[in-house]
């Protein structure tokens, strides 16, 4: 018998590689982190004997979720400027009580805030985009979550930096401080082709290919981006972004309402990624991502929820449901998405666009234990036909119990491991009290 770390037995295990592959009554092998084996409970009961042996008999395991576009401190302004349109909700609402308020402590309290959420939903991994990305960082290290953190980028000052320059060179500094962490890495993160002009970006797409990380940026997004960028410079933020030379494999574009037959067939052509948040472009009445089209044509295409200010939630079920749901009805085609490609958008096609699939994004051997179990015995998924369907369509995340991230347990029988709830809770009444007096 081999000594390893933990067992899960699980009625049915998802690897999403192979596509379209639902196990039943198997066991999946954890040692050091790491997947080593994943195979019938029958024969690892011969095999392996596990300090830790979780008998999940009503779930399904999944890859942990990844949620590529999040500003999780926003958390914190969850409903404070509803119903209104991108522009109006930025310069009247978001920007001036980013202004007021903006600080260490509001970027701490609500990440953790966002990390609790996003724990007892079943993400393991997030890509984030905000202010103090170094807060973030220390937050997400601290409660055991994997993250890709933004090296933001703006052409304005903030509580942060007052210029292009500073936030480059104190993004630079955090990136170099974050070389030994196992979970937690950058990408650069120029905010939009609006809010970054040209000479930061031409900086970032040389750093990039030499420090080999992902650029994070909020691309067409709305109709009047698109229509006032070829007002001022007779070209589109997409054809600009190509002529600086950032559209390249390491490019996130997120968003992408606006998206024509001709841009989709040339952005394939670059190996660059698309981060679609159906819920947020749709609240913010933005448009629809055309991501069948998109996924046809061989772009990889993942899913972020956007920041809580605009979504109002960090669900990556309800991202799976809704854009699957939409792309059926804006195509006509009911098999446009299936649930299996949604899933998958949401795991490993994730994993992909931030350079993580050879360590997060499936169940396979070698992996980082990134692990999620979903209770399939509640009313609201019986009776069971397609494990799969089941998740997309009908669970949701409350069903979710157990989460381990690179084997470490981060939630347990729905209870947090590193994360006080109740202190958590006490901290929120006075920043509810700060932003609704100043808003």
């Amino acid at each position: 018998m081999i000594d390893v770390d933990t067992l899960i037995h699980a009625r049915w295990i998802i690897p999403v590689i192979p596509h379209s592959t639902t196990l039943e009554h198997h066991c999946l092998v954890v040692d050091k982190g790491r997947i080593i084996d994943l195979l019938p409970i029958q024969n690892a009961e011969q095999k392996y004997t596990g300090k830790i042996v979780e008998k999940l008999e009503n779930h399904a395991l999944i890859p942990g979720l990844i949620n590529s576009h999040t500003h999780v401190p926003m958390n914190l302004m969850r409903g404070i400027a509803d119903d209104l349109p991108l522009m109006e909700w930025l310069e009247k609402h978001i920007w001036p009580l980013e202004q007021k308020w903006m600080s260490e402590e509001f970027v701490r309290d609500g990440t953790d805030l966002a990390i609790a959420e996003m724990l007892r939903g079943g993400t393991t991994c997030f890509n984030d985009m905000y202010f103090f990305p170094e807060v973030t960082a220390h937050q997400a290290i601290k409660h055991g979550i994997r993250a890709k953190v933004g090296l933001i980028l703006i052409d304005f000052p903030s509580a942060w930096a007052e210029n292009s320059d500073m936030y480059l060179e104190k993004g630079l500094a955090l990136h170099q401080s974050l070389l030994d962490q196992p979970l937690v890495s950058t990408a650069f993160a120029p905010h939009a082709p609006y809010t970054v002009s040209d000479d930061p970006l031409k900086k970032i797409r040389i750093f990039a290919d030499q420090l080999n990380i992902p650029i994070h940026m909020h691309v067409h997004e709305t109709e009047f981006e698109v229509h006032q960028q070829q007002q001022q410079t007779s070209q589109t933020p997409l054809e600009r972004l190509d002529k600086l030379g950032l559209l390249t494999p390491s490019f996130i574009a997120v968003h992408m309402t606006q998206f024509s037959d001709k841009e989709i067939a040339h952005y394939a052509t670059t190996g660059a990624h698309i981060v679609h948040c159906p819920e947020s472009n749709l609240k913010l009445g933005s448009g629809f991502c055309p991501i069948s089209l998109a996924l046809a044509a061989g772009i990889n295409v993942a899913l972020g929820t956007d920041g809580a200010a605009s979504n109002n939630d960090l669900d990556m079920f309800g991202e799976m449901r809704t854009a699957a749901l939409l792309a059926k009805g804006v195509t006509g085609n009911a098999s446009s998405i299936p649930a299996m490609t949604a899933l998958k958008m949401a795991t490993l096609n994730g994993a992909k666009a931030l350079g993580l699939e050879n360590e997060t994004g499936s169940l396979s051997i070698g992996k980082a234990a990134d692990v999620v179990a979903i209770n399939l015995d509640e009313l609201e998924t019986q009776p069971l036909y397609d494990v799969v369907s089941h998740i997309v369509y009908a669970c949701s995340r409350q069903q979710v119990t157990d989460v381990w991230v690179a084997g470490k347990q981060l939630l347990k029988q729905r209870q947090l491991t590193t994360l006080d709830v109740v202190e958590l809770k006490a901290k929120l009444p006075k920043w509810q009290q700060r932003l609704a007096a100043f808003n």
